[in-house]
């Protein structure tokens, strides 16, 4: 019986999962994922296909949790040729203590539990993962592997914001999130860039949530998310950076609570909210609706802004990469970015571009733009092993 990593990846209303061997390589042998949790939750299995047995059907009311016991339950009777021997968590915040891949403990749940307001859509289901692999099985390994920690490197004007020093001192510093994506991405460079790998690099993770990430020597340096995942991009429900001023004017003006005003910014907001139809992209695209065209507009617009607003971190930019869902799978998108950003050197091949080749630049282009898939779990399976 193969001893294998099962890796688990909450997302705010997913939940990604797969086997991979301890041995190199770490091809996962099964991988799959519960998608439109809350609202239509749908398990399947992408590897292998097809898939080695009838995959379960989910209530509407299912939860990050319920997921979690239904893929354990569906692992002990359909994967039993496999022996899980630990487990890998994405877990999104880190805090100041966490700066690489750590060992879970009862005291690890409880300091990573104190964080949840600082990525309230994630860390919750995160740790109830955990939490549930360590009642059913106490004595298997779990790895805890942080959004955060690629971000370390970070310079340090990159860190701070503009609040008295006894603030900064406490924590209240730019963290940075996605950084298991940043650091699949890093590892790849050499393969695609060769000499350029250590160059001026930005990487735009565009998916349901978003950001961008400026590299040098694989290295981050600066990123867009800042003490939590909300700054930043638009995203699919988030707003990304605003206005202070905002947060007060719904307070004393408009008598919001701080509830109301999470919930306004965490879930109403970004495409959903400026559309008033979707926080999918791919809905966008597919719609006529003018309200649809202006959410896309102002995605691209901010995220071109975003990235130009980066450069300085870095003296300059080689290579833009994207990633994740709509950057990956999203022609439009990328073409409406990088239409923005001519007087860099950015220039896209538009049949390169729509045909999703992973070089997407002109020729004659001073930047080069790539697409490159990313594999986050890739990257916990790594740690794990090298952990347990």
């Amino acid at each position: 019986m193969p001893d294998v990593i099962l890796t688990i990846n909450a997302g705010s209303s997913s939940l990604k999962f797969a086997l991979h061997p301890v041995a190199a390589p770490l091809t996962p042998v099964l991988r799959g994922k519960v998608t439109g949790l809350k609202r239509a939750p749908e398990f399947s299995i992408s590897v292998p296909k097809p898939a080695p047995a009838p995959v379960p059907v989910l209530d509407p009311s299912c939860t990050h949790e319920d997921a979690a016991r239904i893929l354990l339950d569906w692992l002990a009777e359909h994967a039993q040729q496999h022996q899980v021997v630990a487990v890998g968590h994405r877990v999104v915040h880190g805090g100041r203590d966490f700066t690489g891949p750590a060992k879970i403990t009862p005291d690890v749940v409880a300091q990573l539990a104190a964080l949840t307001t600082l990525a309230p859509l994630h860390q919750p289901h995160n740790l109830a993962s955990v939490r549930l692999i360590a009642d059913q099985f106490p004595n298997l390994p779990q790895v805890a592997c942080f959004d955060t920690s690629f971000h370390t490197t970070q310079t340090p004007l990159a860190k701070l914001f503009a609040i008295p020093q006894e603030l900064t001192e406490t924590g209240l510093v730019r963290y940075g999130f996605h950084g298991l994506s940043y650091e699949f991405i890093a590892s790849t460079l050499p393969e695609h860039l060769g000499d350029k790998a250590n160059g001026r690099v930005i990487v735009a993770h565009l998916g349901n949530g978003a950001s961008l990430c400026a590299m040098e020597n694989g290295e981050s340096r600066a990123t867009t998310m800042g003490f939590t995942a909300l700054d930043g991009l638009v995203m699919g429900r988030r707003s990304g950076s605003i206005d202070p001023g905002v947060i007060l004017h719904l307070v004393q003006q408009r008598g919001m609570s701080v509830p109301e005003i999470e919930k306004l910014l965490y879930q109403q907001s970004g495409l959903l909210g400026v559309s008033g139809i979707s926080n999918a992209m791919q809905d966008l695209q597919a719609s006529d609706d003018p309200r649809a065209k202006l959410a896309m507009d102002l995605f691209c617009y901010r995220a071109a802004a975003e990235i130009a607003a980066l450069i300085p971190a870095i003296g300059g930019l080689d290579v833009l990469i994207f990633t994740a869902g709509i950057g990956e799978n999203s022609a439009q998108t990328r073409a409406g970015i990088c239409d923005r950003l001519g007087w860099l050197g950015i220039t896209l091949d538009a049949s390169r571009n729509g045909a999703g080749d992973t070089r997407i630049n002109a020729d004659d282009a001073r930047c080069d733009v790539l697409v490159i898939p990313t594999n986050e779990d890739a990257v916990i399976a790594q740690h794990t092993v090298a952990l347990t």
